[in-house]
């Protein structure tokens, strides 16, 4: 558990930036107390100091995570976000999909979400930007990147892709074993 160098604290921010904007200082300085970031394993844990303060008695060999894994980096060392960084980003998404209900089960299977399963899209939305997926109850489904703009859609064929599928709450299903 250590914390996160200049370039790995500058991929992730990158990262986040294009989900939640400035809204990232949020995540840091909140009310209930003073959160950071560190990496364990090549994962990125997002906890308290409090509850870092207290890990501190356990080994580095034996701790298996810490707080919530907002992600992990790669190989090649790029940022890739997890779905449990969902309930994080979703409050302080700028940019947001709603997705019908026969769409959001698709979406749920790992497949992107197409032109006839747009529900509402958040205005100037540009393309490429990263959006939260929800239903259309306001539950956070997921996150993707947006293929087309706002303007774009509304002239797109129906099985055109609007949103690039990236990590949805079925994850929690389909990849148990490997979301420590």
């Amino acid at each position: 558990m250590r914390p996160l160098t200049e370039e790995e604290t500058k991929s992730m921010f990158e990262k986040l930036s294009k989900y939640i904007g400035e809204n990232i200082k949020l995540l840091v300085d909140r009310p209930d107390g003073t959160y950071c970031f560190r990496l364990h394993n090549d994962r990125v844990y997002y906890v308290s100091e409090k509850i870092l303060k207290l890990a501190t008695n356990i080994a580095r060999e034996k701790l298996i995570s810490l707080g919530t894994c907002f992600g992990k980096f790669t190989k090649t060392q790029k940022f890739r976000l997890h779905v449990t960084a969902l309930d994080y980003l979703a409050p302080y998404a700028k940019y947001k999909v709603w997705v019908k209900p026969g769409a959001e089960q698709s979406f749920l299977y790992g497949n992107h979400v197409l032109k006839s399963g747009l529900g509402r899209i958040t205005e100037n939305t540009a393309q490429y930007q990263g959006v939260v997926v929800y239903s259309m109850a306001d539950v956070p489904v997921g996150f993707g990147v947006a293929a087309k703009s706002t303007q774009e859609c509304r002239k797109l064929d129906p099985m055109a892709i609007v949103v690039f599928h990236q990590a949805d709450i079925g994850e929690y299903i389909r990849h148990e074993e490997s979301l420590t």
